[in-house]
């Protein structure tokens, strides 16, 4: 079979002839999402780095004995014709739905679904890089439960996006006079900093990522003196140490798909081949929606 290996930090990804996979659930894969993971771990920054040779891609689209799945790989190996996957992670795809929103589907929607459902206070929230795989999918999670959306975008075109989506585009120097009780923040740095401000008494903003650098640490006196929360969100823990709730959640959001209320939405396919040229869409902050590779 063919899969895209990482074989050095910083490396060009190569489509190379590998073993098939001999044992385990191994799925037909049809689609693999991209992730930011994946990105971090070609730049070596990843905090649980894998070991190099490695094939990327922790979440396939694809089919296993005859049904149409999506799931987590066990241990990487999404960019490829084969994966094995993880029984306990293995879910049903909407009937009709494309293999590519499958691909788009676990990561991006359990990020944006935990934190907003599990918030004190949502009656308006804002969500940055609201374009974006997550950003997407808190759009439309947050709207479904009632919540004025604001989100941000950095380009003419992302906000129109954004604004099909449901919320109310700004750009990131328009942020300033909102006023909102949840900010859920996939891009870190100054974007974090000048967040913290927006919050409304007893608010909340939820640290997703750092595609925008590294946080600031917030001092403790500011947050106490705003009566603001700083929450941390990573779904790779939540996996690990609480997999029933995490399952339960799936199956919510499956239900939330099945019923025409969530969508999916693929910005961009590649085939294997061009992997380099997905990661590089994602590096550029062009994309929009989950970039998607398809075998």
């Amino acid at each position: 079979m063919k899969a895209v290996v990482l074989r050095e930090v910083g490396g060009d990804l190569a489509l190379e002839e590998q073993t098939e996979p001999d044992s385990g659930h191994v799925v037909d894969v049809r689609a693999a999402g991209v992730n930011f993971a994946d990105l971090l771990i070609r730049r070596g920054l990843y905090p649980q780095m894998p070991e190099l040779p490695y094939v990327l891609g922790s979440e396939v689209a694809g089919e296993l004995d005859g049904r149409r799945v999506v799931a987590f790989t066990r241990g990487g190996g999404g960019y490829a014709e084969r994966a094995v996957v993880d029984p306990d992670w293995t879910f049903e795809l909407p009937q009709d739905a494309p293999f590519a929103t499958g691909a788009a589907f676990l990561t991006t929607y359990l990020t944006a679904y935990i934190p907003l459902v599990n918030a004190a206070r949502r009656e308006t929230v804002l969500v940055h890089a609201g374009a974006g795989g997550v950003g997407s999918a808190a759009i439309q999670i947050a709207r479904h439960l009632g919540a004025t959306v604001h989100a941000t975008a950095s380009s003419d075109e992302k906000r129109d996006v954004v604004g099909r989506l449901g919320a109310e585009p700004c750009a990131y120097e328009q942020i300033d006079d909102l006023r909102v009780d949840l900010v859920l923040d996939p891009v870190g740095g100054d974007v974090f900093t000048r967040s913290l401000p927006l919050l409304n008494p007893l608010g909340t903003i939820v640290a997703i990522g750092f595609a925008g650098g590294f946080w600031e640490d917030p001092s403790v006196q500011w947050l106490v003196g705003r009566n603001a929360t700083v929450s941390g969100f990573y779904l790779g823990r939540l996996l690990r140490l609480q997999p029933s709730f995490v399952r339960t959640c799936v199956a919510e959001l499956l239900e939330l798909w099945r019923a025409g209320v969530l969508e999916p939405f693929v910005g961009a396919t590649f085939p294997l081949a061009d992997a380099n040229s997905a990661h590089a869409l994602i590096e550029s902050r062009r994309h929009v929606g989950k970039v998607v590779l398809e075998p």
